[in-house]
Parts: structure tokens; C-alpha cells; sequence
């Protein structure tokens, strides 16, 4: 991977090779093991490494796009970069230069990140309960248990969101200092179930991550609450990419709609020869373009404010970025729903044949899109609109 102009052409290529058998992957939760070795050697994965360490730094609007058209043809093959992304801006933010001449050399040779973040019980979202314990002479141990581990079974390295355990044993809270571990997918103690079960995204391989005292050298860990301390673009840069896979599924499932109208019966009151001609699905076709066509620009809008604030940072860039992406994301989420819906319309009832899999549409987009309320992006936007409050900082807006 040389340039900008090769990332687009490269996942042009690799969509329309994915797509081919994702709907018999869906089908039978065929976890994408060749694809995502494909995806490794195509170099995508090195797309925001910075070019003093050779990478190609492409802008976010590239990413995005990327993005987007690796969901156009499966999101849950798309979906599984997702964090490897978010952890490479997490080290360009906070990794010393040693970790960043290390990791980045990592992901230039082809490795991929993968997320344990996420975990279950009444603590509430922001305590991570997993915890990293300072060890003589000054290394650590990780232990806990991390679900919706996206991706986690093809990483070549898991990078772990862990409270840092002070002295006093006490249990952490929201207030405790959290880090990133960066963990090999062979180390000791490290075990991945493949029990992902969901509805959608069936393939993406997020299941649970057990840690039990796996060991940790301090020169592998990357301070992960300091990036919340002042403006940066990191909640914004991983949102963008989850509304680039929303957009995705939405142009699929469009695009797949168009297919499907072909194959549909007219309805007798049109007195057509084509269901293309009737003008009632004429309408419901021309509407479903607007709203997806709409999200795609805003896509687009969203990654140039992300890499205009990115090269010019502000507290009211950053601000400005977060809630462009935020908009993007609401109307990314509503296009998803729509197109993966509206496509039996154009199908017709032939459409909702089990063999003919294309509830994968709306399974995919609604289990993606509960990822992060909307409800909440939409009371950001309004407040950042009416009064100029800006956005919270964290890493889901």
C-alpha cells in the first residue's frame, strides 16, 4: 500500500470479492478466516500509520470510505478493523516512541488489533472491572473477563481496556485511571470463546475474552484516560467508522433492492410489464435514494471535519468534528433500517424466502446500529445547536 489512491482502488477490489459468498457466510456463520487473512496482506490495515513510520496516514475521509465499502459487501467482515483503527489513534495519541516504532511496525507487517473493551454486569459502562496489577519489577498482570470482543479470534494482538489497580486494592470506579494492554494472542492466561450469538453481524467473532493473570510488560501498555483530559478527535475517529459501516449496509442493501425488483412480479393495478415500472415502487425507490445518498454526504462531511480538526486542533474543532460525526452517524442509522426494509418492498414476497437470506440486511443493520444510542447523539447535537454545549468527550461521540 502506497498511496491514498490505492486504498480505494484496493477495497473496490476486495468488496466485490467478499460479497460474493457473504450471504452463505451469514447463512452458516462461517467465520471469514481467508478473508480476513486477505485483508491482512492487502495492506488497508496500515492505512493510519503515520508516514514517519511508514505508513500511508490517509485522511479520515479515506478511511471511512474504506470502510464503506468493505460493508457495502459484508458488514461483519467490515466490522472487525473497526477497533484495530480506534487503537491506532489511541498510540498516536498516547504511545511513547518506542511503542509507536513497535506497534506500528507490527501492523505494517500485516498484524491486526482487536478489541476486549466491553463488559457485562450492574457497574455502569465507564468502570472497566478488568484490571491491570503493577508487579515487581514494575511489569503487570491482567485479569478479568471482556464480551462483544469483535474480531478477537483472527487478531494478532488484543489490546485490553483495564482499570490500573492502585495500592489499596480498592475497587475501581469510573474515577480510576484506565490503560490499554497490548496483549499477543498466544500470551499465557489469554483464552477467546467463540460464543457470539447475535442476531446479525453473525461472523464478526465477538465473543468473550478471559484473562487470567496474564502477564503484561510495562512497555506495552498505553495510558488510555489521558485522551479524554483535553481535545482529540478519537471518539469521533471511531464513530465515523461505525457510521461508515452502517452507511455500507444501507448502499448493499439499496444496491441489492435494484437486483430484486428485476426478479419481482408487478402488481396488477399498475398494468405494467416490470415491477421497475411501477410507479408506486418508482416512488418508494426515488425516496430510498434520497436518505441513503444523504447519509453518504454526510459521511463524507463528517471525515473532512474530523481531519480538519485533526489538523488544527481545537476545543471547538474537536467539538465541532465530534457532532458532525454524530449527525452522520443518526442519519447512517436511519438509512441502514430503511434500505434493509425497504428492500422486500422492492423484492416483493418472493424477497422473504429464507433461501434467499436478505433478512442478513436488517439483521446486520439492526444489530450494528444498537451499538450507540442515537437518541443520546440527537440531545448533543441539539444542545451543541441551541446553546453551544459542547459534546462530552469519550470515546462514543
Amino acid at each position: 500500500m502506497t498511496s491514498v489512491a490505492d486504498a480505494v482502488a484496493v477495497a473496490e477490489r476486495l468488496s466485490a470479492q467478499f460479497g460474493a459468498q457473504a450471504s452463505d457466510r451469514d447463512a452458516a456463520r462461517d467465520l471469514p478466516r481467508a478473508q480476513v487473512r486477505t485483508l491482512k496482506e492487502s495492506g488497508l490495515l496500515q492505512l493510519s500509520v503515520p508516514t514517519d513510520h511508514g505508513g500511508v496516514d490517509a485522511p479520515a475521509a479515506v478511511v471511512a470510505e474504506v470502510f464503506r465499502l468493505l460493508a457495502h459487501a459484508d458488514p461483519s467482515l467490515a466490522q472487525i478493523p473497526q477497533s484495530h483503527f480506534a487503537f491506532l489513534e489511541a498510540l498516536r495519541l498516547q504511545g511513547t516512541p518506542d511503542q509507536q516504532a513497535f506497534f506500528y511496525g507490527l501492523v505494517r507487517s500485516g498484524a491486526l488489533f482487536a478489541n476486549a473493551q466491553s463488559e457485562r454486569g450492574p457497574h455502569p459502562l465507564d468502570v472497566d472491572t478488568t484490571t491491570l496489577t503493577l508487579t515487581d519489577p514494575g511489569d503487570y498482570v491482567l485479569s478479568g473477563r471482556k464480551f462483544y470482543s469483535t474480531g478477537a479470534l483472527f487478531a494478532d494482538w488484543l489490546i485490553v481496556r483495564a482499570s490500573v489497580a492502585d495500592e489499596s486494592g480498592a475497587e475501581p470506579t469510573s474515577a480510576t485511571a484506565k490503560a490499554l494492554a497490548f496483549i499477543p494472542s498466544d500470551a499465557i492466561g489469554l483464552e477467546v470463546v467463540d460464543d457470539w450469538d447475535g442476531m446479525g453481524q453473525r461472523t464478526t467473532a465477538s465473543g468473550t475474552v478471559i484473562l487470567d493473570e496474564v502477564p503484561v510488560p510495562a512497555a506495552h501498555v498505553v495510558a488510555f484516560s489521558p485522551i479524554f483530559g483535553e481535545p482529540t478527535v478519537y471518539g469521533a475517529h471511531a464513530q465515523l467508522l461505525h457510521a461508515a459501516i452502517d452507511v455500507g449496509i444501507a448502499t448493499g442493501a439499496l444496491a441489492e433492492g435494484v437486483v430484486q425488483v428485476t426478479k419481482a412480479r408487478p402488481h396488477f393495478e399498475a398494468r405494467v410489464a416490470s415491477a421497475a415500472d411501477d410507479p408506486t415502487l418508482i416512488q418508494v425507490a426515488g425516496e430510498l435514494v434520497v436518505t441513503v445518498r444523504g447519509a453518504q454526504a454526510l459521511l463524507a462531511e463528517a471525515a473532512r471535519q474530523v481531519d480538519a480538526a485533526r489538523a488544527d486542533l481545537t476545543a471547538d474543532s474537536a467539538a465541532s468534528a465530534s457532532v458532525a460525526v454524530a449527525i452522520a452517524k443518526v442519519a447512517a442509522v436511519r438509512a441502514a433500517l430503511e434500505a434493509s426494509t425497504v428492500l422486500f418492498e422492492l423484492g416483493g414476497t418472493r424477497s422473504a424466502s429464507g433461501s434467499g437470506n436478505l433478512s442478513r440486511y436488517w439483521r446486520d443493520a439492526r444489530t450494528h446500529t444498537l451499538h450507540d444510542a442515537t437518541r443520546w447523539k440527537l440531545q448533543h447535537i441539539g444542545r451543541y445547536t441551541l446553546t453551544g454545549t459542547p459534546p462530552p468527550r469519550h470515546g462514543l461521540l
